[in-house]
């Protein structure tokens, strides 16, 4: 006689990809693919400006640039050494290549050839990649806990984390004016709508003092500033006043503001950065 099959509970099937879900909450304001509209809008007016992929287009927003300008766009495949080999010698032929794929790929699995071909050469290259930090759904294979950290170290490297899609929007033409490799993490598909509230403009190498407070300073970067601004206004509730200083640009980093705003007294200092 055969005995019965263990019964198992069935997990939930996601409805959505981890890959392509949104980071925004339930009835937060967001914008569309703000990095994808805003390459395209900066490649109509510059024709050096190229968009590379390692297979990943769609979820990298840089589908749209490659719907708007097909002969401007590089598909190069699973192969993120060759894709940051190939911007190299297109940026060392006068183009400006903007080079996608998953912050994990390029800050661990093509690290020497960046390293190497672009930072070191300092080429014109803009690296702008998705599911940076502990942004990922996929465990450790996809989490680029190390991405910041890593292209910090590289010469010549300018290394950037923004907020929101409001942010993306100025940081794309920002960072096509100045004249370097790029370390951009890069927030995709339907981006949350934040700092335009705040009368927010990005200016490369500046932090921004986004709200103030005299007992509680929050120095973020990223998504976690969208994150210290919810929690500035909860503690407001309770009558803890806190202060949130946004520091998109990670190197160079912009000491002078990040001293003065913590040199304030009584000022508890906390730090957020995914």
């Amino acid at each position: 006689m055969k005995s019965a099959a263990p019964t198992t509970s069935a997990k939930p099937r996601l409805t959505t990809s981890a890959m392509i879900a949104s980071i925004a909450a339930e009835g937060q304001r967001t914008r569309p693919a703000p990095f994808g509209h805003a390459l395209v809008e900066l490649a109509r007016s510059r024709e050096d400006v190229l968009g590379m992929t390692a297979d990943l287009g769609k979820y990298t927003d840089l589908h749209i640039f490659a719907q708007a300008f097909p002969d401007r766009y590089y598909q190069m495949g699973m192969a993120e050494q060759l894709l940051f080999g190939a911007a190299s010698g297109l940026a060392a032929e006068g183009f400006m290549p903007f080079a996608t794929t998953y912050a994990v790929f390029a800050s661990r699995r093509a690290y020497d050839f960046i390293h190497q071909t672009i930072a070191e050469e300092d080429r014109n290259v803009k690296i702008a990649c998705a599911l940076p930090g502990l942004t990922s759904g996929y465990g450790p294979s996809h989490q680029a806990a190390e991405d910041l950290a890593l292209f910090r170290a590289m010469p010549n490297m300018t290394v950037i984390d923004p907020c929101d899609a409001h942010e993306i929007e100025q940081i794309v033409p920002a960072i096509a004016a100045h004249r370097g490799p790029v370390y951009m993490r890069l927030l995709r598909g339907q981006v949350p709508l934040v700092l335009d509230e705040y009368s927010y403009r990005f200016e490369l190498g500046k932090a921004a003092l986004l709200r103030d407070g005299a007992d509680v300073l929050i120095i973020s970067s990223g998504i976690m500033t969208m994150r210290a601004l919810e929690a500035a206004k909860a503690l407001s509730d309770d009558r803890v006043n806190a202060a949130v200083l946004h520091v998109p640009t990670i190197k160079p980093l912009d000491t002078e503001a990040i001293l003065r705003e913590a040199a304030k007294p009584g000022r508890l200092v906390v730090v957020a950065e995914n």
